[in-house]
């Protein structure tokens, strides 16, 4: 309504400015062609400005004309962009539905259009490599990597390519000039820093840990656990070698991550061997009050070379109450009570846990008890067959496999990091335990003291 109002007004003063020129007085005398004519003022002014007009329009009409070429060209230019930019997009889309074929052939189609489109480049080299085709994708690639815009996607896709040909060694060339060219580029960081961490390389690897940028608390976090792990791996590196060394990574590792139970037992036995039972002590009795693993138990026991049974398990009473208060409790102190021969220590230390939930180190520490005890084979041999329907204790285990000690990377996948303790899922592989054996006067490295009974592999 408001518009039809402005209209109605503005074509009233058009109006009213056109009656205005048209009554202005005076004349002007134009001859043509020895014709004369003298209108009025008013009106010659009118009859230029329709003069003027078309004028206009006639060169619009014109100047049309002549460029039409060029605008056909260029309308056929954008017609042939859109094409292109739709085969491109459709191409993804094929590629992402696993038709690497259909998605190769539309991205030929869109370089085809799009001649300067590095996209189309890249997605051909993509589906090459979805087929198979490595030579062609290698080739395509390679000229990828000669733009620096391209450079980086170039490299990603020449990774994949050689982890997909299983070679390692150009996969990690082609991940650090990656690096190189993108410090910050996350899966070329994770690509060389998990290198470094499967050959060992933990000078390098800590480095490249120490560098990163950690904005959140998770990131910190994820962080300091990382350096952790790699200062318990060069401590476990360096322990028999270079144990005072060994002994300083452990303590770093403590102070990243003061509950860190692989840490704590290599500075404990680091400090054993050296004679310094007391600070052995002091770190395993914090470690326990805070984990309750049974690797510290076991080492707290044996924390004095050459001492008798009979005192290790007076030691085991230092940090563990009666009646325990966990299975991790009551099968350490099973174990020293055993070793000891105070056999109804030993049965009560295991009164709470083995019921029907026993755990496979209850029932054989169980058998041990009722054979040396009573002599009864017959029950020894009933809490046996128990023990091998028994669920397991937890252990070290990663990627399926189970280890007795703690190790810095699987050894199925080279993976920081990855063994936890937790009750495994299936053993492939266990060591023979040692069950009741006292230690050496000098602590061999990065010894495990187990306190169950060693499980056969499956």
């Amino acid at each position: 309504m408001i518009r039809l109002a402005l209209w109605i007004i503005g074509s009233l003063v058009i109006a009213a400015l056109a009656a205005w020129m048209i009554s202005l007085p005076g004349t002007i005398t134009l001859t043509v062609a020895g014709y004369t004519m003298q209108p009025r003022l008013g009106a010659a002014v009118f009859m230029l400005i329709v003069v003027a007009i078309v004028v206009i329009f006639i060169w619009a009409i014109v100047r049309r004309i002549i460029s039409a070429p060029r605008a056909m060209a260029r309308r056929g230019r954008e017609r042939r962009r859109e094409q292109g930019v739709e085969a491109l997009g459709d191409a993804m889309i094929a590629l992402q539905a696993g038709d690497p074929a259909r998605a190769r052939a539309l991205a030929r189609d869109a370089q085809a259009r799009l001649p300067s489109n590095a996209a189309a480049k890249l997605l051909e080299a993509r589906a090459d490599l979805a087929l198979g085709d490595m030579p062609a994708a290698r080739e395509h690639y390679r000229a990828l990597i000669a733009s620096d815009k391209t450079a980086l996607a170039a490299l990603t896709g020449l990774y994949d390519q050689a982890r997909a040909q299983q070679r390692p060694e150009a996969a990690m060339t082609f991940a650090r000039k990656a690096l190189a060219l993108a410090p910050d580029s996350g899966w070329a960081s994770e690509a060389v820093f998990d290198d470094l961490a499967r050959r060992g390389q933990w000078a390098e690897a800590v480095a490249m840990v120490n560098a990163e940028l950690a904005g959140s608390r998770e990131a910190r976090a994820a962080k300091r656990r990382r350096q952790a792990v790699i200062e318990t791996a060069r401590a476990r590196e360096a322990e028999t070698s270079a144990p005072l060394e060994a002994l300083e990574h452990g303590l770093t590792a403590l102070k990243l991550l003061p509950d860190f139970v692989p840490a704590a037992l290599i500075a404990a036995r680091i400090h054993i061997n050296r004679g310094e039972s007391r600070k052995a002590m002091s770190l395993l009795r914090r470690i326990w009050r805070a984990t309750g693993h049974p690797d510290i138990a076991a080492l707290y026991a044996h924390a004095q070379p050459g001492a008798s049974a009979v005192d290790r398990l007076k030691r085991m009473g230092e940090i563990i109450d009666t009646p325990p208060q966990h299975r991790a409790a009551g099968m350490a102190l099973a174990r020293a009570a055993i070793d000891a021969y105070d056999w109804s220590l030993a049965r009560n230390a295991l009164a709470r846990f083995k019921g029907p939930d026993a755990t496979q180190g209850v029932a054989s520490l169980m058998a041990e008890i009722e054979e040396g005890q009573n002599g009864d084979q017959g029950k020894a041999r009933e809490w046996l067959a128990r023990a091998v329907r028994a669920p397991r204790d937890p252990a070290w285990t990663a990627d399926g496999m189970v280890s007795d000690e703690w190790e810095p990377v699987s050894p199925v996948t080279g993976r920081l990091d990855a063994f936890e303790w937790k009750v495994p899922m299936t053993a492939t592989m266990a060591t023979n335990a040692r069950l009741g054996e006292g230690l050496p006067a000098q602590l061999p490295a990065q010894s495990a003291l187990p306190l169950a009974p060693a499980q056969n592999p499956t």
